[in-house]
């Protein structure tokens, strides 16, 4: 499962909504946010952007799930499901959470981790390509992965592991096609320069120039014809 982590406390928010509100929640040491879902209504709030980057930064990162306090409500699970950074510092400046209701079934998309050393790589000069880093699938929110895990060491040259192959349990189902290419082993092939055939003359000059030559060729005796 995507593991809980600590509480999230957030602050309802009032008043006006706009990039001023929003900065002097920043200033306070909070970010904004929205917390919506589960069939009720969404809630302005206010939360600790320390609190959201630990989660944010865990092994099960945005598909932790962990309970959400806001002041004056009862107690919820959520889902970290947006943010957003400033691009220079990196620094959070909004989140969006979504209330989870544990019994239903939701999609999620799990990062697919390469374990091992594939042998068409350590053996056979290979070069591996890992083509789908996540996958989306279907589950209860207490079944969701943190990641999953592939083992890749008997990969040969040539070998590829598709969707089909990754680990499966009854909890889960993948929403990607089945024969969808996970990692494969591969050679880089080296581009042969052309070889010009033997005894075949190497233009001197582009047909373009050729054209304008012909053409020129053409015009003078016309010029010639009235002058006189």
């Amino acid at each position: 499962m995507a593991g809980t982590t600590e509480a999230v406390v957030a602050t309802p928010r009032t008043g006006k909504f706009n990039k001023n509100a929003a900065r002097r929640v920043r200033v306070a040491g909070k970010i904004p946010a929205v917390v919506y879902g589960a069939g009720q209504d969404a809630v302005a709030v206010a939360v600790d952007p320390k609190v959201i980057t630990k989660i944010l930064h865990s092994e099960s990162g945005h598909n932790s799930i962990f309970d959400l306090n806001v002041e004056g409500s009862a107690v919820v699970k959520a889902m970290i499901v947006d943010w957003q950074h400033e691009p220079i510092k990196g620094k959070l400046l909004h989140i969006d959470l979504k209330r989870i209701a544990m019994d239903k079934v939701m999609r999620v998309s799990v990062p697919i981790q390469l374990v091992g050393v594939a042998v068409g790589v350590k053996a056979q000069g290979g070069i591996l390509e890992h083509v789908l880093r996540e996958v989306e699938i279907e589950c209860l929110p207490a079944d969701i992965p943190s990641h999953l895990d592939v083992d890749i060491s008997g990969l040969e040259l040539h070998g590829l592991i598709r969707v089909k192959d990754l680990p499966h349990s009854g909890s889960i189902k993948f929403l990607e096609d089945e024969d969808t290419t996970v990692a494969h082993v591969t050679v880089i092939k080296e581009e042969a320069a052309p070889v010009a055939e033997e005894g075949a003359a190497a233009p001197t000059e582009p047909e373009v120039a050729k054209k304008g030559k012909t053409d020129e060729a053409a015009a003078a005796p016309a010029a010639d014809a009235k002058k006189k």
